[in-house]
């Protein structure tokens, strides 16, 4: 961050930010490449509990939004929006979004007490992983609560999909009270908890169904906390995914131009057809674009003085998915026929834009929410931008 003259700050990445960029960029292409991603979606858990302790014991990956004085490496949203692009670039398997973009935000913004904060050491540590109960895939943004009621510790309902859930050992559930919003912690494997893996278009990240009947948990927060902690938690989880998403399209960005510098036709590279320029040089405008947004989110979430968070968070949704989504569907066109094939790996980055595009609201109900912020909020003294109608 530099100091400009109105005494808040502007966004500039550090050189420890780029060294954190270059040393997951290397893990992942050490451990993490695609034979490793293939083999790991194809496998019964869908992930490797050893990689994932060392992107948290070797690498500190999974602290960076956990206080030092909780364990963690107390780093900044922007870190983390860092770390999510090059993770995302990866198409890391894990439960990165139900531990680190959303279970670990909530619980930072809950009230302390021992069994938070034991909770927060663990998953910084990336000896236990989590998974918050939601409806991240609700059509108009996340429905925290949906399906889910509390009476005192007992808890009972159904949340149809929920990210990485068959992988957790503990289950952040968000729950309706008869005083609004809760927060509690629940094992799976305790009596009247359900947990049945479900389908999933990508198959590098593994949704559940999950079923509580009557089941105890431990109450973290209720009323304006537990309300507190799941909003944190979206915004959070929203600029994060952006940030996945543009590691994403600049991934595909890369392999792309790569392979029309490669790939000869009529005894030339494609790359040397205007058409073919023209593809790659919208692309690259794009990720620029999204980078922007996404940086600007967790920079407005982690400082919302700066800027309204949420518009911040809804412009990054809005932008990213379908930045993504168009950069995994140009680079299909473009490698041509091996484009197409189970081999190439285009189609998993192409079903990780497309769910990614799904969750935490589509671009639609994001573009709703620019809208209800900015044009809803106009005076009568103010005119209405001015709007072509033909």
């Amino acid at each position: 961050m530099a100091e400009v003259e109105n005494g808040l700050q502007e966004f500039d990445v550090t050189e420890e930010q780029r060294e954190l960029r270059s040393a997951l960029r290397r893990f992942c292409e050490r451990a993490h490449d695609e034979a490793t991603v293939r083999r790991l979606m194809d496998s019964d858990d869908g992930w490797d509990r050893a990689l994932w302790a060392r992107l948290g014991g070797e690498l500190g990956a999974l602290a960076l939004a956990v206080p030092e004085e909780l364990g963690g490496a107390g780093g900044t949203l922007v870190d983390q929006a860092i770390a999510a692009e090059e993770l995302g670039a990866a198409l890391v398997t894990g439960p990165l979004l139900g531990t680190v973009g959303l279970a670990v935000p909530a619980l930072v913004a809950a009230p302390a007490g021992q069994e938070r904060d034991a909770l927060l050491a663990d998953l910084a540590e990336g000896t236990r992983v989590a998974a918050l109960v939601a409806d991240v895939f609700a059509p108009h943004g996340p429905a925290t609560a949906a399906g889910v009621t509390a009476e005192g510790t007992t808890l009972s309902g159904t949340v149809a999909l929920v990210p990485d859930a068959a992988a957790a050992d503990v289950l952040l559930v968000a729950a309706t009270g008869p005083d609004g919003p809760v927060l509690a912690v629940v094992d799976p494997a305790a009596a009247g908890v359900g947990v049945q893996e479900r389908g999933s278009l990508d198959p590098t990240r593994r949704l559940a169904r999950v079923t509580l009947d009557g089941a105890t948990g431990t109450v973290l927060a209720t009323g304006a906390d537990a309300d507190h902690a799941l909003a944190h938690a979206f915004r959070v989880a929203g600029a994060l995914l952006a940030a996945e998403q543009v590691g994403i399209a600049q991934r595909l960005l890369d392999t792309t131009v790569a392979y029309a510098k490669e790939r000869l036709q009529f005894g030339r590279p494609i790359g040397s057809f205007q058409a073919v320029k023209h593809r790659c040089a919208d692309m690259l405008v794009g990720v620029e674009q999204a980078r922007s947004a996404a940086l600007h989110a967790a920079w407005s979430v982690a400082d919302p003085r700066l800027d309204d968070a949420d518009l911040a968070v809804a412009i990054a949704q809005a932008r990213c998915s379908e930045v993504a989504y168009r950069a995994a569907a140009d680079a299909i066109q473009l490698h041509g026929g091996i484009g197409f094939t189970w081999e190439h790996a285009a189609h998993l980055y192409y079903k990780r834009a497309i769910a990614d595009a799904e969750l935490l609201g589509s671009a639609e109900a994001h573009r709703e929410r620019i809208a209800a912020a900015v044009l809803d909020t106009l005076g009568a003294d103010v005119a209405a931008p001015q709007v072509a109608t033909g």
